[in-house]
């Protein structure tokens, strides 16, 4: 006796049942909700916001622009000019296990839009020395349609990072993603904690689902069971949420989503950030009301697979108590 193969209808429900079970049955139903109300729209969920990713012939749009001016060869060579960056974290209150504390941040990858790009990242991290590695979102080249070649990539990539992973997702990504990620080793941060423990001390990482366009965020939920006084680093897919993070408390934000422009006017001017935040927290450290950010410009591109005047990065955050 065979067993019965699963249709789509139940593939389904099972994927919504473990979500639930994983979420939270209203966290799952908004972001699934959510997500089968927008894919493949031009505008957002509100009608009034314009998102370039969605609209199906920007990039051929693009492409013959770049090519047009000759800039079409060059952007696409830029974008798999990897570098890996180094930022330093002044934290005071750091534990003192967790001095010289390494972090791999990787964010915007979109893995199945380009194999070389994917290839240049792998190569990127094969030698870098961190302690941890974390991921601000953004896997999938659209934001709509198959997660498989996604999921794949990541698969890949998952291979290439060594020890822990902890993730969110972003815009692009669906939350359908959510149980294959996991079992390939990437913890998903879902407004969610996890306490980094080192020798008897703590460090507290927390994470959100995108604000971006889901606005499915909630920073309390992420936060309210780290301890006062803790030291804790907040992972977000987007800068937008940098004045809520700052007064709820957290030392430090990481993110994404910007890709530092992408395409830039010469001296790295980004033409659109597709973010609502000021421009000052678009690429590189900030410091907005006493917290400490970074916004990476990303490894990867989104509509088209070129740079200019934007190259992509991999970095490297050091945590430090000493003097800034």
């Amino acid at each position: 006796m065979t067993a019965r193969a699963r249709t789509p209808e139940s593939q389904d429900e099972l994927l919504e049942y473990r979500l639930s079970l994983r979420l939270g049955p209203v966290h799952a139903r908004q972001r699934l909700g959510i997500e089968r109300e927008a894919e493949a729209k031009v505008f957002g969920q509100d009608h009034s916001s314009f998102h370039l990713e969605n609209w199906a012939t920007a990039p051929g749009f693009i492409r013959t622009c770049l090519r047009a001016v000759g800039m079409w060869g060059r952007g696409q060579s830029n974008s798999r000019r990897l570098s890996t960056v180094h930022n330093r974290f002044h934290l005071h209150n750091l534990p003192a296990a967790f001095e010289g504390y390494r972090i791999l941040h990787l964010t915007d990858l979109h893995v199945d839009m380009d194999e070389a790009n994917l290839q240049a990242v792998l190569r990127e991290i094969e030698s870098l020395d961190y302690d941890l590695c974390v991921l601000t979102g953004d896997y999938r080249k659209l934001t709509w349609g198959p997660i498989d070649d996604a999921l794949d990539g990541m698969a890949r990539l998952r291979d290439g990072i060594r020890g822990k992973a902890y993730a969110v997702l972003g815009n692009h990504d669906s939350v359908r993603m959510v149980p294959a990620l996991e079992d390939m080793g990437y913890q998903l941060l879902m407004n969610e904690m996890a306490a980094l423990e080192r020798e008897g001390q703590s460090l507290f990482l927390a994470g959100v689902d995108d604000a971006h366009f889901f606005k499915v965020h909630n920073l309390h939920r992420a936060g309210d069971n780290i301890p006062a006084g803790g030291t804790s680093i907040l992972l977000s897919h987007t800068p937008e949420i940098w004045r809520e993070a700052a007064h709820a408390g957290y030392d430090v934000f990481l993110c994404g989503h910007t890709h530092g422009g992408q395409i830039c006017l010469p001296g790295g001017i980004p033409i659109t950030l597709d973010s609502d935040c000021p421009r000052s927290l678009g690429r590189g450290y900030w410091r907005m009301n006493g917290m400490q950010g970074y916004t990476s410009p990303g490894s990867g591109t989104s509509v088209v697979n070129i740079r200019l005047n934007c190259p992509p990065e991999v970095t490297i955050h050091t945590l430090t108590r000493g003097p800034d």
